[in-house]
């Protein structure tokens, strides 16, 4: 008996030892990765040349503007060297960063959306850019960081973490024709009210050339979330759980669009593929497009029609989502290359080099300060075109970093059309986008 209470108090004392023994092993491995994710290993300076690979999904003019920034970034200094390498378009950019996560062949630093961003950040791809950022030799200092745009930073923080830095961003804007609205006696219009009454007023049938008043893109659904947020509501939960699509802000949003397309007095660009031929040609007199493509408005409407720009007309709110990329570093990279990468990032979102990036591309400046200066005011009153965008910083917004992004965005895409091609009703189309956006944020969280 003694003995087998004996070899019981043994067996007990052995299990406290490996249980004691496990926590302390725990312990130790959680001091060692806070002690990792607090100390970046940044060097002090580069002590031998380095070169990088920026994988980006630029092409025509915008490649070539790049090509040309960072030419004068290699030149002004001896110790970096950017090699751009293309990857066609961002579809092509996105599955080959996949592929090469997997193959642990990562590129130092690339393009990347924030939900691509949100995928990588929960596996652990990129690099937290917040010690580069607080870096005595390196960083920014407060006033630096505090001027990039507000809804820039946040849209590149996760956790209170930064992970990437805003490079070409741009919005949508009112693109309208100016001879068009002088015929009718129409003042662009600001609110949706207006905007509702002059795609009726402008929407005509004369001597053989029928005009729609208002066009739209074929991608219109990913832009659905703004509509709704003009009408006073949200589509994402605030605990990121869920998408709210089911709500009468979004009724009200997904009705004012259905309705004129119904009526008659707006369109999608169909087997245009992008509204601005139509309009380029003068067959819708409004369309709502990306600041960015100001410069293929031109192209098409040059010779052909007088147009201009204004901001997007609002309902109970202003708002317009702010898109485009982000430069982000990958984990897999060394830390000379990785420093090499910071200071390239640095130099493209400097106040005057992304005042020449917006100047070239259409895309808005990322730095509030580079809005003060005397080039891009100068450039902006001869273009004033290419200073809207920026003008509508303060209604701009963030969709939060929620799971499963990429498949609430093909939900929109799919249903919001098939409401405005007539397939479905208000109803149906947004009883069927709830459901299937929820589906894809509940297999994200699983």
């Amino acid at each position: 008996m003694k003995k087998f209470l004996l070899l019981i108090l043994a067996s007990v004392l052995a299990v406290g030892l490996v249980a004691c023994g496990n926590a302390s092993k725990k312990d130790d491995a959680a001091k060692s990765n806070d002690k990792q994710e607090s100390a970046a290993d940044i060097p002090e300076k580069l002590d031998k040349p380095v070169e990088i690979e920026f994988w980006h999904a630029m092409t025509g003019g915008l490649e070539e503007t790049l090509k040309e920034m960072t030419d004068e970034f290699n030149k002004s200094q001896d110790k970096i060297t950017v090699k751009l390498v293309s990857q066609g378009s961002y579809d092509d950019l996105s599955k080959k960063l996949m592929a090469s996560a997997k193959a642990k062949t990562s590129p130092v630093m690339s393009q990347a959306y924030e939900d691509w961003m949100t995928q990588y950040v929960e596996n652990d791809l990129i690099t937290d850019l917040t010690p580069y950022i607080e870096d005595k030799n390196h960083g920014w200092t407060k006033e630096e960081l505090d001027d990039i745009v507000e809804v820039f930073r946040d849209a590149n923080t996760w956790d209170n973490k930064m992970y990437g830095v805003p490079f070409n961003k741009s919005t949508e804007v009112l693109y309208y024709n100016t001879d068009m609205l002088k015929d009718k006696g129409l003042d662009v219009p600001t609110n949706w009210d207006e905007y509702k009454k002059a795609a009726a007023a402008l929407t005509t049938n004369e001597g053989g050339k029928k005009v729609i008043g208002l066009g739209l893109e074929n991608s219109i659904g990913l832009s659905f979330p703004t509509y709704v947020r003009q009408a006073g509501g949200t589509t994402i939960s605030e605990d990121l759980k869920s998408v709210t699509f089911d709500t009468p802000e979004s009724k009200d949003a997904l009705t004012f669009l259905h309705d004129m397309v119904t009526e008659g007095t707006a369109r999608l660009a169909g087997e245009d593929g992008f509204m601005s031929g139509p309009f380029g040609r003068g067959d819708v007199a409004l369309y709502v497009g990306s600041s960015a493509g100001i410069g293929f408005v031109g192209a098409e409407a040059e010779g052909k029609i007088n147009w201009d720009v204004a901001p997007l007309p609002k309902g109970k709110e202003a708002a317009t989502a702010f898109q485009g990329t982000n430069l982000v570093m990958y984990n897999s990279a060394t830390p000379e290359e990785k420093l090499a990468a910071w200071e390239y990032m640095k130099f493209l979102a400097s106040p005057e080099q992304t005042v020449h990036w917006a100047k070239n591309t259409g895309y808005v400046p990322v730095r509030t300060s580079a809005l003060d200066l005397p080039e891009w005011k100068d450039y902006v009153k001869e273009n004033p075109e290419y200073g809207v965008a920026a003008s509508q910083f303060d209604a701009g917004y963030y969709d939060p970093h929620i799971k499963g992004k990429s498949g609430i965005n093909e939900a929109l895409k799919k249903e919001i059309q098939a409401v405005l091609l007539k397939q479905k009703d208000v109803d149906k189309g947004l009883a069927d986008l709830q459901s299937t956006a929820q589906s894809a944020v509940d297999k994200a969280n699983k």
